[in-house]
């Protein structure tokens, strides 16, 4: 049951107002706002009803006074002397709603239970940033030494990269090493290299000055100053323009940072840490990346296994995954049936555990039942492709699949493998550009490139 407080110099006030709440609210009263704040304190209340004049005390000083002591509360103004004014000031100082005497009760009802909405969908968010910085999860051998290697290197400020596929955890892994390291208490900042536009990059990384180009309407420092301190992610470094690149090569070497438009320098201290689901070293063969930026950022690698090559693992993930969605859907699973967990073992997961979590949010928003059942999976049937493509016959899937020529140029391989891909997975792009292991944005230059379209 909600902790409600009412704080009002008029006993009356109180009286009626415990008398209407205590069938829904466990129900506080006090006319010392003093005596308020100790309540509210020890009794962890999260709701409360403040009147704006308590004797010769202005409730906006209160009302202050409260917020300090818990940010998070929730509080109703009431008052007989309503104006805008004061109803803006209390909105701006921090009150959820402001309501004028008489109270109408049915409006005052229906304000608390979006008070009490509010402070579930709070209550929600904070479990769930639990779950973002949880432990990454897994009892497999690779994992273990995934975990290990973290332990060995977290309080270093050697750069770090991650490997691995699409969907395999590449973020929680930066997540992971900067919670656990000397600069937890400092920023985490994570940029995507593959969403932002190369012309509007150079000024997300590293900042302007007002006037430095249309649009620049501000100072604006950059997300490299704003880690400070803390940690650096970019995220699909792979798909960083060439051009930008020498760019944040200087950066990494001189740990100075110059806005655009701006004479000054400024030093910065951040930990880098990058991610890739692109084989780099390819990519300096085809000119794509930069050979010097590569071992500059490749001081430490972190290879993250695809799903498959770890299945004893997902029975963890999957009940981690129950556990998330119970919270967020309101539900209450206990535990996936043995014939539905054997099924997602044998899955092949293009998509790694992210498809895996995608599998299971959905399941539990289908099941009838508290235990997770084959039927609410819903799992496509695995290709032909997934079966034969293993270290042992690459050449019998070359063949089968792609009908490889000897005479034939990588580009036009390239392109057979797009057309396939697409396909199969009916030329749906999101999935096709993670199963070959490439951003969407990639994808879509290739398709145009070869007028797959």
């Amino acid at each position: 049951m909600e902790k409600i407080l009412v704080i009002d110099d008029e006993t009356a006030i109180l009286s009626s107002l415990k008398y209407l709440l205590e069938d829904y609210y466990k129900v506080y009263t006090t006319e010392d706002y003093q005596k308020g704040i100790e309540l509210i304190a020890k009794e962890n209340i999260d709701i409360i009803l403040l009147d704006l004049r308590l004797g010769n005390v202005n409730g906006l000083d209160v009302l202050e006074k409260i917020l300090d002591k818990k940010p998070e509360a929730l509080i109703i103004m009431m008052t007989a002397y309503s104006s805008i004014k004061t109803s803006l000031k209390a909105i701006e100082i921090g009150a959820f709603y402001y309501l004028s005497k008489p109270i109408e009760n049915e409006e005052l009802l229906f304000l608390l239970n979006k008070a009490s909405e509010k402070l579930e969908f709070k209550r929600k968010i904070a479990s769930l940033e639990g779950y973002i910085k949880k432990d990454i999860i897994g009892k497999s051998k690779k994992i273990k030494s995934v975990l290990s290697l973290i332990n060995q290197i977290k309080d270093f400020n050697s750069n770090v990269l991650i490997t691995g596929e699409s969907g395999t955890g590449k973020e929680l892994v930066a997540q992971k090493i900067h919670y656990s390291s000397l600069r937890k208490d400092q920023p985490f900042n994570a940029i995507n290299c593959a969403v932002i536009p190369a012309n509007l990059f150079e000024s997300e990384l590293f900042g302007y000055k007002k006037g430095s180009f249309s649009g620049a309407y501000k100072d604006e420092i950059g997300i490299i100053r704003k880690a400070d301190k803390g940690t650096l992610f970019l995220d699909e470094i792979g798909e960083m323009d060439i051009n930008l690149q020498s760019k944040l090569l200087r950066f990494i070497q001189e740990r100075e940072v110059r806005p655009i438009g701006s004479d000054n320098t400024y030093k910065v201290d951040v930990r880098i840490i990058c991610a890739t689901n692109k084989n780099l070293e390819e990519e300096i063969k085809q000119g794509a990346f930069r050979k010097d930026l590569f071992y500059r950022i490749n001081v430490i690698n972190i290879h993250l296994p695809p799903l498959r090559e770890r299945k004893e693992d997902i029975k963890y993930l999957t009940l981690h995954f129950i556990q998330k969605y119970n919270i967020c859907f309101n539900k209450n699973i206990t535990t996936i049936s043995d014939e539905a967990l054997k099924s997602l073992e044998e899955h092949y997961f293009d998509g790694n555990i992210r498809e895996l979590e995608n599998i299971i949010e959905r399941s539990i928003l289908l099941s009838t039942s508290d235990v997770i059942q084959q039927d609410s999976l819903k799992l496509e049937p695995k290709s032909n492709i997934h079966k034969n493509f293993n270290n042992e016959n690459i050449s019998d899937y070359s063949t089968n699949c792609i009908n490889i020529n000897a005479n034939e140029t990588l580009k036009e391989i390239e392109k057979k493998a797009i057309k396939l891909n697409l396909e199969y997975n009916n030329n749906n792009r999101k999935r096709t550009a993670e199963s070959l292991g490439i951003s969407e944005r990639s994808l879509r230059y290739k398709i145009k490139e070869y007028s797959l379209n």
